[in-house]
């Protein structure tokens, strides 16, 4: 049975950089599609940022082009999600999210993930 383990989040301040890593036990990853996701408090959750199975797309929600920039490790079966500018409409759980799928171009961008993390806090202070 697969997972996806995210790191933990942290407080940081407003115009800071973090970046999120996310372990995924998914064999083999380069058959998956990742994203993360993010819940803000009162908030349904939202698509941020995902990636093909080969990294040969990326989509990412208008609120944060420019600023994150998602990634995968193919040898170490890591994700990770480099946040930068971060202000506190960032603030959220952030989630992890796998899918196996047969298009090499496709980026899920809808909640049709079979594999999330447990999330992890992001904190935005200004």
């Amino acid at each position: 049975q697969g997972q996806v383990v995210e790191s933990r989040g942290r407080l940081v301040q407003a115009g800071d950089s973090l970046k999120l890593s996310c372990a995924a036990s998914l064999h083999p990853f380069s058959d998956y599609a990742m994203a993360w996701f993010r819940q803000a408090p009162g908030k349904e959750r939202e698509f941020v940022a995902g990636i093909s199975r080969y990294s040969s797309r990326t989509d990412y929600t208008d609120s944060v082009k420019d600023r994150f920039t998602i990634s995968k490790d193919y040898n170490n079966n890591m994700v990770y999600l480099q946040m930068d500018d971060l202000n506190p409409e960032d603030a959220a759980i952030y989630y992890c999210a796998g899918e196996r799928i047969k298009s090499t171009t496709s980026v899920l961008t809808t909640h049709n993930y079979t594999y999330w993390g447990q999330g992890t806090q992001v904190t935005v202070s200004t």
